[in-house]
Parts: structure tokens; C-alpha cells; sequence
């Protein structure tokens, strides 16, 4: 069989060519279930070799998308973060008419025949995504959007990550602060290193030196709550200690905050400090946290908004405002703009 023009091929073209039926053809196109590994495969080569376009499929209207959030995001500490773009996923789908199933996932989790049980029109993932793995998704041929993530080549929804580190920071040195500390994750993860980013570029322009010393990040393999106090307490045994410290997230804070008051000292007369995403516990430490707030639900519901364009079109990356909320544990009614 001689191949058609790419744009033209179709999908009986493919059965043709395979010698399988057009409904094995579409099954395995679509990524449904009932077809063995080798099927799948041995139809997505011949569609590739006649030079079938996907984006045939996507244009038909989406009504299954599966969530995924990687297991490493999956914990009690990262909840009050994704539980909202959760709900802002959900409530999006169901205002489109779209069923909305869930998964939490990881590299060995053989996350490509979990996905074709769920069989989904497209995907969504939420936060840090091995490059590898988003490969393996992207090979299925369905829509794929990143949220609270990064990567060349996806359309992806993000909060302002960059502004937010330096906002924080601009605040604290606006208070007077003199040695501004962060605490950080993974620099592997773009959420992260945005932020991290924000606080370097505020501390440039003021003048101030960014001191290695004062920037800690959670040790690897452990529990956020022991890592952010592992971080906060090397940073208040330095023989000059951080009299601010910006927090990657509102979780990390509150422990930083819990640190230093053990340690004796009050926050914020010794120590400011601050959080971002504004979760709801931000409010509940010994002292409300001041940090920038994210809408949650809004990254989900723009999330599902970027499925429902045009895959043709070229991937597009798109930034959510934050908001600085300045609260009592970087200023209160006996603490002033200065020190």
C-alpha cells in the first residue's frame, strides 16, 4: 500500500495497512482497553509510519480526563495545596460535562496500562513529573496539560512562582531585614527554583548579598516536617543567624515558625517569617503567616480550559497571579516598618 498524504490517512487506511480491523485501529488509537500491548503498539507504528495525524482524535469532543498526581505529592503535607486544584479540575469538568477520574502515580507504578484502564480523552499532572514519565504518557498520543510544572514542549498552568519569591523577599527587606534566609525543596522542581529565583533577584537589587549560608534545603529522603526543622535549625546555629526567612511553601513555614519559637526566640521580633501558597492553616500557627497567596482551584479549572483548545495549535504556557498577604508573622501592632 502506497501512504497517503498525512493529512489524509485515516483510520481505515491504518487497518489496511496492519491487517486489523478499523475498530482495533480506533481502540488502539484511543488507548481503550481489550487490546494486548503488542496490539497497541504494533497500530500506533503503523499510524506513525502512514503518517496518521492525531490531533484527528483530539478534535472529538473530550469527556473522560484523568487527574494524575505523583506519589511523592500524595501526603498530608502537600494536601492543602493540590486538593484545591483538584476541586477546581473537578468543577470545571463538570460544568463541561466531562468525567473526571483520579490517580496518584509514580515510576514504577506502570502508570501507561493504569491510565488505559481509566481510558481517558486527555490528562492532566499535577506537580513534579519525571521527564521520563511524561514521556511514557505523552507516547499514549492523548492531550496533555502540566500543572505546577515546567517543561519544554507541554502547555502548562503555573502560579507566578518568580514574582511570589520576590515579593516575599522585597517585603522582608522593606521591614529592615538584614540577613533574609530561605528554606527550599528540590531545586529539581520548577515551582521551587522560581521561587528561589525570586528571592535572589530581590536580594540583587537592594544591594544585598545573597550568603550561601543562609539558604537551607529539606535534606533529601526525609518527611517535610523534618526536613523544614532540620533546615531551620541549621540556619539558627549559624554564629550570625537569619533574622527572615522566606519558605518554599506555607507547610515548611509553619514548622520554621514552631523552630524558632522552641528555641526561644518570638517571631517576628527575632525572626519574620514567610510561606507561600496561603493554605488554609496558614492562619493557625502561633502567629498567621504572611505569605503569597495562590488560587488553588483556579490552576485545576485553567488546567482542564487548556485541554479544551485546539491541540494543533503549539504548546502554551500560561502564568496565574499571586498575591502578597501580609499577616503578623512578619508584622504586628508593636513591631513597625523598621526595626
Amino acid at each position: 500500500m502506497s501512504a497517503a498524504s498525512p493529512s489524509n490517512v485515516t483510520i481505515r487506511d491504518i487497518a489496511k495497512f496492519a491487517g486489523v480491523s478499523a475498530g482495533t485501529i480506533s481502540r488502539a488509537l484511543k488507548n481503550e482497553p481489550g487490546l494486548t500491548e503488542s496490539t497497541r503498539q504494533m497500530v500506533l507504528s503503523a499510524a506513525h509510519t502512514l503518517g496518521y495525524d492525531f490531533a484527528n482524535l483530539r478534535r472529538k469532543r473530550m469527556r473522560r480526563l484523568t487527574f494524575l498526581l505523583h506519589r511523592q505529592h500524595n501526603t498530608a503535607a502537600s494536601s492543602p495545596f493540590y486538593s484545591p486544584v483538584l476541586h477546581g479540575a473537578e468543577e470545571a469538568c463538570r460544568k463541561q460535562g466531562i468525567v473526571l477520574s483520579f490517580m496518584a502515580v509514580g515510576p514504577a507504578d506502570g502508570v501507561t496500562e493504569q491510565l488505559r484502564m481509566h481510558a481517558p480523552d486527555a490528562v492532566v499532572c499535577a506537580g513534579f513529573f519525571e521527564p521520563e514519565l511524561l514521556g511514557a504518557l505523552r507516547a499514549s498520543g492523548k492531550p496533555l496539560v502540566l500543572i505546577d510544572m515546567k517543561l519544554r514542549g507541554y502547555s502548562s498552568v503555573n502560579p507566578d512562582n518568580f514574582m511570589g519569591g520576590y515579593l516575599a523577599t522585597r517585603h522582608l527587606i522593606g521591614l529592615g531585614r538584614t540577613r533574609i534566609g530561605m528554606i527550599s525543596g528540590s531545586l529539581g522542581h520548577y515551582s521551587v527554583r522560581e521561587r528561589n529565583k525570586g528571592y535572589r533577584q530581590a536580594l540583587f537589587e537592594a544591594g544585598m548579598l545573597a550568603d550561601p549560608r543562609l539558604e537551607a534545603s529539606l535534606p533529601d529522603g526525609v518527611d517535610l516536617e523534618t526536613g523544614a526543622c532540620e533546615a531551620m535549625q541549621s540556619l539558627l546555629a549559624l554564629s550570625n543567624p537569619p533574622d527572615a526567612v522566606f519558605c518554599y511553601n506555607d507547610s515548611a513555614a509553619l514548622v520554621a515558625m514552631r523552630c524558632c519559637l522552641a528555641a526561644g526566640l518570638t517571631v517576628p521580633h527575632d525572626v519574620s517569617i514567610v510561606g507561600f501558597d496561603d493554605i488554609s492553616s496558614a492562619v493557625l500557627g502561633h502567629r498567621p503567616l504572611t505569605t503569597l497567596r495562590i488560587d488553588k482551584k483556579q490552576l485545576g479549572a485553567m488546567g482542564v480550559e487548556l485541554l479544551l483548545r485546539d491541540q494543533q495549535e503549539a504548546p502554551v504556557e500560561q502564568v496565574a497571579p499571586v498575591e502578597l498577604i501580609v499577616r503578623a508573622s512578619t508584622v504586628c501592632d508593636d513591631f513597625g516598618p523598621h526595626r
